[in-house]
């Protein structure tokens, strides 16, 4: 896996590809390699000097309203108007998390967050979300949303980014949420593929809870509700990414359903064996999605691009995003089952709001 990321590095420190035919370094590229490497714990013997410098090309990417731009990407036209749910408030929550991942923070106010710092303003946007057809992409407006306003409240010490947390996490516990399945959305959730389009919603607020060390709502519901997409091969979904073979899914679809089963499974005993038995075939797929040069694809036997040439994996090749990601539904399985394999080897996280944290209620800046 080391050997795997540092194939990908293209020129000085932080500077990283997306897969082998991606010559040109991309900001979504570092990002991903830093929560990578900081997971196998790769980053504590780095060079003072290198650790500056790739934190130094990190935060030249800060714009003046606080988010992070990819010029690769984002000024070639991609994503063009910052839609919430992807774009720079996208690459922005990954930014900030390989920041603290690398000792560091964004040198900037998030500035962008003013339309969500006030009570009024925000709970008039939450209500104005689609949560039908694409609470799934609602997920992630929301998430970069939260997450950007935990990281101003606990990093930049903004204390009406703490109230609007405090506001958010209230309302979604409050609005949309259906309490007989533990899931968010206006959706059928006896269907299998609207079941998986809820949980990949709700995967996106559950952390928001779990890193202020607020219970998770109706957590045995939502632990039906998860075990239920759980497929034949031991991966998750019905085929949200790939409806040409539904079982083989996709990276995200993975993580939306293991990363929650593994938290949920820290609030209570609901279901416990069935939850770690979830968790050890989901292991045993996970690990087929390998690709021999040691990365991960996003779907197995299928290219993938993340929106732009320089963002692209072949079916076989593995890519710096899905190995980031396979390698945390990993690492978050080793912390959830002790005794399993996973959970003998030395997995990292950092305390940072986002994906990337394990344990509760760690909100503060690291010194």
């Amino acid at each position: 896996m080391r050997a795997f990321i540092a194939a990908h590095r293209r020129g000085g420190a932080g500077r990283y590809g997306y897969a082998a035919g991606c010559a040109t370094p991309t900001l979504y590229s570092s990002t991903y390699a830093a929560m990578a490497r900081h997971l196998l714990g790769d980053l504590q013997e780095l060079p003072p000097g290198e650790r500056a410098q790739w934190v130094a090309y990190l935060q030249s990417h800060q714009d003046d309203d606080g988010l992070f731009r990819d010029p690769v990407i984002f000024d070639q036209g991609w994503y063009r108007g910052d839609p919430v749910d992807c774009g720079r408030p996208h690459l922005s929550g990954h930014a900030v998390a390989a920041l603290a991942c690398l000792g560091s923070v964004a040198p900037k106010p998030l500035r962008w967050l003013a339309p969500w710092r006030q009570e009024d303003g925000l709970v008039r946007w939450l209500a104005t979300r689609d949560w039908g057809a694409r609470v799934a992409w609602t997920g992630n407006e929301i998430m970069n949303v939260g997450t950007l306003l935990q990281y101003a409240r606990d990093f930049h010490h903004d204390v009406g980014a703490g109230r609007a947390v405090a506001v958010l996490l209230e309302w979604l516990a409050k609005h949309h949420l259906n309490p007989s399945t533990g899931v968010w959305g206006d959706v059928d959730t006896s269907d299998p593929v609207w079941r998986s389009h809820a949980v990949q919603a709700a995967y996106h607020w559950w952390p928001l809870f779990v890193y202020d060390g607020v219970p998770i709502p109706h957590p045995e519901r939502a632990i039906d509700t998860v075990l239920a997409t759980q497929n034949a091969n031991g991966s998750f979904g019905a085929g949200v990414h790939n409806p040409a073979e539904p079982c083989l899914a996709s990276a995200c679809e993975d993580i939306d359903s293991i990363d929650p089963l593994c938290r949920m499974a820290q609030q209570t005993d609901y279901r416990r064996a069935e939850i770690e038995a979830a968790l050890v075939r989901a292991a045993g797929w996970v690990l087929t999605n390998q690709m021999p040069d040691g990365g991960f694809v996003f779907i197995r036997d299928r290219p993938f691009e993340y929106g732009h040439a320089q963002l692209r994996g072949t079916a076989s090749q593995g890519a710096m995003f899905p190995t980031w990601f396979r390698l945390l539904s990993l690492a978050l399985i080793g912390k959830a089952l002790p005794a399993h394999p996973l959970g003998r080897l030395s997995w990292h996280f950092v305390r940072c709001p986002g994906m990337q944290f394990w344990a509760p209620g760690e909100s503060a800046a690291p010194n």
